[in-house]
């Protein structure tokens, strides 16, 4: 009887869902697009809210790298944004904002004073200048491009816009590491809420399934054919070694149609690096820059249940996390999990 109703109670709770095939752009008010720049690779990757979004953050690592984040402190004046940009390419990646700007600008989309026209579009970077040729990064034409190619169609995923240079399993040194990418993930409920993820991984750590426990990309042995599992290599006997600073960093957004306050949004981008550091193992180190953005469109009227957002948009990082790895393309030096089995 007892497991009788444990399967009812399951099915229930699996019927209270409702398929959500696009990722991000499940959100109604989004956009999602990519500029990659395959020569290298590295690229940008924006999203849009044309009408605006209620915005908060949370930066979790020790070396991040950010652009209007202050803005988004739920004292400050302004509450909404336009766009989000996640880019490589270090802090010269962040270049890629004043693209979206000037492009969203065009499009008359921002706030409005007298007779200018101001776009509001934070941005948070990751480090990807070790893969390929670092002098080749993401600039302004790399955002404006990716504003441009913006639609609320079905997200790319993988080697894709900020993915594309993003590695992963880095903590015994890149040359035990593997590819990392871009994924993102929806949740959508019968009562039409909607909460999804969207994510550029490029951790130090591993990537860990938390649906299995298992690992789906991360250090892989001295060999390079197979997995290590950092949680037990963290445990082995070392010589203490110095991290490769500021090479890393997980950025992604979270998003809902939900109605939120600032302070609101800011919680949920709080909730969400739960599923971040349920995916990755160890996050937030002292050379990962983590940051998540939160953005709600208010699409969907009515109260808003704060927990519950917030932890539909950790399990939404977490799966978007995993996503991210598993779309990988192998590039070189960097094989990818397809290419470990």
């Amino acid at each position: 009887m007892v497991l009788l109703c444990a399967a009812v109670a399951l099915a229930a709770s699996m019927s209270a869902q409702r398929p959500a095939a696009k990722g991000l752009t499940d959100v109604e008010g989004l956009k999602v697009g990519h500029h990659t720049l395959t020569e290298r690779p590295t690229g940008c990757t924006v999203i849009v809210a044309e009408q605006g979004a209620v915005a908060g953050v949370d930066v979790r690592g020790s070396a991040p790298g950010t652009r209007e984040t202050d803005l988004l402190n739920p004292t400050a004046t302004v509450d909404r944004v336009h766009a989000i940009v996640l880019s490589g390419g270090s802090a010269f990646g962040l270049d890629a904002a004043s693209g979206a700007v000037r492009a969203l600008e065009q499009r008359g989309v921002g706030l409005k004073f007298g007779g200018a026209i101001v776009p509001i579009v934070p941005a948070a970077i990751l480090f990807d200048l070790g893969v390929g040729n670092g002098a080749i990064r993401p600039g302004a034409e790399c955002g404006f491009a990716a504003v441009q190619a913006a639609t609320d169609g079905v997200v790319a995923e993988g080697n894709v816009g900020a993915g594309a240079g993003a590695t992963i399993g880095k903590m015994a040194g890149r040359e035990r590491a593997m590819k990392g990418g871009l994924g993102t993930a929806s949740i959508a409920l019968h009562d039409d809420l909607v909460v999804a993820a969207l994510v550029a991984v490029n951790a130090r750590g591993d990537v860990i399934d938390p649906s299995t426990g298992k690992i789906a990309a991360g250090m892989r042995t001295a060999d390079g054919k197979a997995l290590a599992d950092v949680r037990q290599w963290l445990r082995l006997p070392r010589q203490p070694q110095a991290p490769e600073p500021l090479q890393h960093t997980t950025i992604g957004v979270v998003a809902t149609n939900a109605t939120l306050t600032k302070v609101q949004a800011t919680k949920i981008a709080q909730m969400a690096h739960d599923g971040l550091a349920r995916a990755i193992v160890p996050a937030h180190t002292t050379g990962d820059g983590d940051a998540i953005f939160a953005l709600a469109t208010g699409a969907r009227r009515g109260a808003a249940d704060v927990d519950t957002i917030g932890a539909l948009a950790a399990d939404a990082m977490a799966e978007a996390i995993v996503r991210a790895v598993r779309a990988a393309v192998s590039i070189p030096g960097y094989p990818a999990a397809r290419d470990l089995r």
